[in-house]
């Protein structure tokens, strides 16, 4: 798979969501992969969140989406893989300042919080922002230093349970 691929991992909360996003990938040149779930039907966010955040630590691609239906849960198991800084977002703002502060790598949505139009400019701005480096990499080495104790460099990559 190509790096610059966009991987986009959704549960039932995000599904409706992400034909607008891949819609505005598609429109942008961006490349874009659909590995979440296909309905609105209940699944575990678990699931998808290892997808794209586990191909995310392990290298394979640059950049992951994963939306639920708040995008917390989304966040906290994919803040879990190592190398993965997933950020919640619900604002431009928001997505603008954890690409220039944090290098965020793995933007999270709420697809039941957050309205389309906003989530799109969201989407947009954080993959406009350019990561500033600078003061910030001082804050990102000691993530990295503090996930070389706390994380399994292995990872997490559970077999989703059949239909």
């Amino acid at each position: 798979m190509n790096p610059k691929t966009i991987l986009i991992g959704n549960d039932h909360g995000g599904y409706d969501l992400v034909p607008h996003i891949l819609k505005l990938l598609d429109e942008k040149g961006v490349s874009a992969k659909h590995v979440g779930s296909f309905s609105g039907e209940i699944v575990r966010y678990p699931y998808y969140a290892a997808k794209v955040a586990g191909a995310v630590s392990r290298g394979e691609i640059e950049r992951g989406i994963l939306i639920c239906s708040t995008g917390i849960g989304m966040s906290i198991i994919a803040n879990r893989f190592t190398g993965v800084r997933a950020s919640l977002c619900t604002s431009t703002y928001m997505g603008k300042m954890t690409r220039a502060h944090n290098n965020s790598n793995l933007l999270c949505l709420g697809g039941r919080i957050t309205g389309y139009l906003e989530a799109l400019d969201i989407l947009e701005t954080w993959l406009a922002t350019p990561y500033e480096g600078g003061r910030h990499d001082i804050s990102l080495g000691l993530i990295a230093e503090a996930e070389k104790v706390l994380c399994n460099p292995g990872g997490w990559t559970p077999e989703e349970p059949p239909r």
